[in-house]
């Protein structure tokens, strides 16, 4: 049952990945190139990308649960095991943000929903402030996680390697989208699915690895 309670971050990933794919092209109105993927939380349709949101958050702290469950297992006096611990503290914290993400949405803007400003809205609502702040966490503590896993003991090399290099990768991705978003670029929405199609299956699969 571990196992399989262990594989919920990667299909969680997975699955977060396909809906938004999929909603994002079919959407009236988006543009995939442009959006980012939270703008599909807008609209009469703003249910689906809410509940993807919630899902891939669950199934993070899911996992994350079964690493911490894990860790203390069989441990007795002051021999905690704190690197896996705190990697998989990382993983929940994650988790967390994402569903933070979904019970706040971001405001209508850029042009989305349909008849929204062009630009940004002059004054930011709060929840729009919120969802900023959960979605830091996410594209920023995305690859710290990743490379951290540096420190879990008894994984091997390949692994911690593969680690830091899709880390390294997701991290240079979340700057180039911060950019490009600030710049209200046209290819800001790819920018941010290259970060998400590259680092939420990776973490998935690092989860399964520390496991």
């Amino acid at each position: 049952m571990s196992s399989l309670l262990l594989g919920a971050p990667l299909f969680g990933a997975v699955l977060f990945i396909a809906v938004f794919l999929i909603d994002g092209a079919t959407r009236p109105g988006y543009d995939p190139r442009r959006q980012p993927v939270s703008a599909l939380a807008l609209s009469s349709r703003g249910w689906v990308q809410t509940a993807n949101f919630l899902q891939l958050g669950s199934a993070l702290i899911l996992g994350a649960s079964v690493l911490i469950r894990q860790a203390f297992s069989g441990v007795s006096g002051s021999d905690v095991p704190w690197a896996d611990l705190i990697w998989a503290g990382g993983v929940a914290v994650l988790g967390l943000a994402v569903v933070a993400s979904g019970l706040f949405r971001m405001d209508p803007m850029r042009g989305y929903p349909p008849g929204s400003p062009a630009g940004d809205p002059e004054v930011l609502s709060r929840r729009h402030r919120r969802h900023d702040q959960a979605g830091s966490v996410v594209f920023l503590g995305l690859p710290v996680v990743m490379i951290g896993v540096v420190v879990v003991p008894g994984l091997d090399t390949a692994v911690r390697v593969a680690a830091v290099v899709a880390g390294l990768a997701t991290g240079w991705l979340a700057v180039r989208f911060g950019e490009r978003w600030e710049q209200d670029a046209g290819d800001a929405g790819l920018w941010q699915r290259a970060h998400l199609v590259l680092g939420l299956p990776s973490l998935g699969a690092v989860v399964l690895a520390v496991g």
